[in-house]
């Protein structure tokens, strides 16, 4: 095989590199431990009976503070945009086919938005 020709296996590049596994998924799983280890650190409520206002009415938030109800939600936002983001960059779409490439960002993406809306509807919603 001369330079420049692709090689015929199946799955690799011109250079012969298969493609990574994570290409693609690396702000998927990066923006899920960020937002996994930020809910550790600010321990939401997760049960209405330990919310504040707990047999009243009114409001309360799930997070100490009513300030984290936003900052909660632009942090979900930020990590689905890094997860939109990085499906549009080429990198993650080295040594694929075009098929792979737009199953993988749908399933990315997918994925993220679910994760995405189900924990802002539960954390947001549990004290209201």
């Amino acid at each position: 095989m001369t330079t420049g020709e692709r090689s015929g296996a199946p799955g690799e590049g011109g250079d012969g590199r298969r493609p990574a596994w994570a290409g693609g998924f690396r702000s998927l799983v990066g923006g899920g431990i960020a937002v996994a280890v930020a809910l550790v650190i600010l321990d939401p409520v997760l049960d209405a009976r330990d919310c504040p206002n707990y047999g009243g009415s009114g409001n309360a938030s799930a997070f100490g503070d009513e300030r984290y109800d936003l900052a909660f939600l632009l942090v979900l936002l930020a990590w689905l945009a890094a997860v939109l983001v990085e499906q549009a960059l080429p990198v993650a779409w080295r040594n694929r086919g075009a098929g792979e490439v737009a199953l993988r960002a749908v399933a990315a993406v997918l994925l993220a938005l679910t994760v995405a809306c189900c924990l802002a509807a539960r954390l947001l919603t549990v004290c209201h």
